[in-house]
């Protein structure tokens, strides 16, 4: 029931309808929230996969993030733009929250989406198709964790009792944020035993390459957040989702690319 909860609020998948819903079960869901990310990352695999029999791998690529962004109502990316702009327009931390507010994108924001979405196509279509699923899923259950990793070390700063994620604040411990990275990483296991036996031995410095990367992104990233405006928003989660989701993928394939060059 959780993860349907988590899925409802993260996703546009069509749910159960809820006949006696507790504010409660959002913030007990968010353990559920890198699980969430391994089951985006296979309906982006998936797409991927049959469009794969007819169309070049950049054309197909471009629709299976068209697929995502359907998928999530472009979430993240929303937030990752309102966060470019909030940042990059406002010099004090009342005004960088009041531009995030706003629902207008802003130059900051378009550019970063650009960006982003650019590097993303770019990247994915570099990425080897026998290790293609396993990073597509890796990365979007990866970045999510990071994201709550937010939720557990920093201060939520907005005061609307509003807002979407006014329920998560203070919801996730330690011991929470652990658990749900395992409840991630065990689900998208089977997809890197199920690879290639060949290729496991530069898939896991690969993984490794990117596990660190997004680590270090999050810490950076979270360091900055606190600095600027003494917490997260929102926002800031959906900021960190992209630019981890980013950093993954870049990595991975600078490892992937790397070992294939000295091959």
């Amino acid at each position: 029931m959780l993860f349907l909860v988590a899925t409802q609020f993260l996703t546009r998948l069509p749910m159960p309808a809820w006949k006696s819903f507790q504010p409660a079960w959002l913030a007990q869901s968010v353990r559920y929230f890198p699980l969430v990310g391994v089951l985006v990352g296979i309906i982006n695999v998936a797409v991927w996969w049959l469009l794969g029999h007819w169309l070049p791998a950049s054309v197909t690529v471009g629709l299976m993030l068209a697929s995502s962004l359907l998928v999530t109502g472009a979430f993240h990316e929303d937030g990752f733009a309102d966060t470019c702009d909030g940042f990059g327009g406002g010099t004090s931390q009342d005004r960088v929250l009041a531009i995030m507010k706003d629902s207008r994108v802003g130059a900051y924001g378009a550019i970063g989406i650009c960006v982003v979405l650019g590097l993303r196509w770019t990247t994915y279509v570099a990425i080897p198709a026998a290790a293609f699923p396993l990073m597509v899923i890796g990365a979007h259950m990866f970045s999510r964790w990071c994201a709550c990793g937010l939720i557990w070390r920093l201060r939520y700063v907005r005061n609307d009792d509003d807002a979407k994620v006014r329920p998560l604040a203070d919801s996730l411990g330690g011991r929470d944020w652990a658990l749900s990275g395992a409840i991630g990483a065990m689900a998208a296991a089977p997809f890197a035993m199920a690879s290639d036996p060949m290729l496991q031995s530069l898939l896991f410095p690969a993984l490794g390459a990117a596990v660190g990367s997004s680590a270090i992104t999050t810490v950076v990233v979270a360091l900055y957040f606190r600095r600027r405006i003494g917490g997260y928003t929102g926002d800031c989660l959906g900021a960190v989702q992209q630019l981890t989701e980013l950093a993954f993928l870049l990595a991975a394939l600078a490892v992937i690319g790397s070992a294939r060059r000295a091959g």
